[in-house]
């Protein structure tokens, strides 16, 4: 039987629904739920456990987005990356500070792929592979780039 955790299912089935959420499927639900929080500051909504414990569906902000997560189930055809894969999708969280954001992502067990540093686009952005094998991009705002500058950047940093 399913029962839900945090707040009830009717507070968050409004018509004010995004039009895009994305939904993670993962190996160990309960665990991913604690990264997320713990890399991201993420708010869980409320989860529907199986019997077993295992997470049937969660639901989760991150920041102002919704985000799903479930672990694997072949009769709903998800299944999660095998270990060691890195998803080809790239998730892109704009956040206050791309340093203290990275440090506590990798804190949490996130995988550094790239460190913090400032990019011709005006951002500073670092990115983090978590431990079912999604990659994040965390990216501070720095400064208003025209396009043609970004152009003359990118030009002056590809012939570097």
């Amino acid at each position: 039987m399913f029962s839900f955790r945090s707040i009830q299912l009717n507070e968050v089935m409004k018509k004010n629904e995004p039009t895009l959420t994305l939904s993670l499927t993962v190996n160990d639900g309960n665990a991913a739920l604690e990264f997320y929080t713990q890399a991201f500051g993420a708010k869980e909504l409320y989860r529907m456990p199986m019997p077993d414990g295992s997470v049937a569906h969660a639901e989760m902000m991150i920041g102002n987005t919704k985000v799903y997560l479930s672990e694997g189930c072949p009769e709903w055809h998800c299944a999660p990356m095998p270990e060691g894969v890195q998803a080809s999708c790239l998730f892109g969280l704009n956040i206050e500070s791309c340093d203290d954001s990275f440090a506590q992502a990798v804190s949490a067990g996130g995988v550094p792929l790239t460190e913090p540093a400032d990019q011709p686009w005006g951002s500073r952005s670092a990115m983090i592979r978590d431990p079912y094998g999604y990659r994040w991009s965390l990216s501070q705002f720095i400064e208003e780039v025209s396009p043609e500058e970004m152009c003359r950047r990118m030009k002056a940093l590809t012939e570097a």
